[in-house]
């Protein structure tokens, strides 16, 4: 029953979320919590000894970074809307439960777990400049966006990592408890992406009319972003000794923090693309799991 109730879980949050979207503006100010948490339990989980940054981390990053840039480059002429959009699909930190599904595809959960770590704290640490640079949606010097954003989005990113540390040292007990329950990562995920998407829904359905044709090309475009990120990160990681984790660790994206991110520092309008991208790559992981599940093979 477990089992089947995993598989089908994304695509039960994101039906409901559709569903009760009148009901998640009681909710959404729980969306930095569940993320903190998420974080947290993932950053349980991993040693000092298993946090070994190898070739395949460096080249996963550099794909995030060159491809965000190169993306919002290449859309920036047609619209700064989309290129905004495309920029946060693939700039945004690795999800907090890619290692769970990582797992349960037959990856590697350390390796993948090592890269969501260092894709967080690279997003923490840059993403207060890049943004900045991006952004005049709020018309605000560039100074008070730099410290706005940091002073939001580092402590969140950072720490957890933190607070993991901690405990693993002061309170092994306590410590090992949750390392032995990591799938409340997973069901936590799904909680968020049950508000996200009933949020993403209840901002869509207030729009005007004129306003679709935008979001529309912010869904195509994050379509075909999350598409090239799992194929580009499955090529990588095939290369380098982990399919699974390469595609998870590229495509599975924090849209939950992406879509907060948007919301909070860009035009609104833009966290389409990332509330697109949550049913794209919700659609992929659970055609994997299904196809795994089918084989037995979880």
């Amino acid at each position: 029953m477990r089992k089947i109730l995993k598989t089908w879980m994304l695509p039960i949050s994101m039906v409901g979320g559709v569903l009760f979207h009148n009901y998640i503006g009681y909710v959404k100010f729980l969306t930095p919590y569940l993320i903190f948490v998420m974080l947290l339990i993932t950053y349980m989980r991993i040693t000092p000894r298993e946090f070994r940054v190898t070739r395949f981390h460096w080249v996963l990053l550099a794909v995030q970074i060159i491809g965000c840039w190169a993306s919002y480059l290449l859309l920036l002429p047609i619209s700064e809307m989309l290129a905004q959009g495309a920029f946060v699909c693939f700039f945004i930190s690795t999800a907090t439960s890619a290692p769970v599904i990582t797992g349960m595809l037959g990856g590697s959960v350390p390796r993948l777990a090592t890269y969501s770590l260092l894709s967080n704290i690279t997003f923490a640490l840059l993403s207060p400049f890049f943004l900045s640079l991006i952004s005049d949606y709020r018309q605000i010097e560039f100074v008070d966006s730099f410290q706005k954003i940091c002073s939001e989005v580092v402590p969140l990113l950072i720490l957890p990592i933190i607070v993991a540390m901690m405990i693993r040292y002061s309170s092994p007990r306590f410590h090992k408890i949750i390392v032995d329950h990591q799938s409340v990562s997973f069901y936590l995920w799904a909680v968020a992406l049950f508000i996200v998407v009933g949020n993403s829904v209840s901002f869509i359905i207030k729009q005007p009319t004129k306003e679709f044709s935008e979001m529309i090309w912010l869904a195509l475009v994050s379509l075909v972003v999350c598409c090239t990120q799992f194929y580009v990160g499955r090529r990588i990681g095939f290369r380098l000794g982990d399919a699974v984790a390469g595609a998870q660790g590229l495509g599975q994206k924090n849209t939950i923090l992406a879509i907060w991110v948007a919301m909070t520092y860009l035009n609104p309008i833009i966290s389409v693309a990332p509330a697109a991208y949550v049913a794209w790559q919700n659609i992929i992981n659970s055609s994997q799991l299904y196809f795994k599940a089918k084989k037995g093979a979880i």
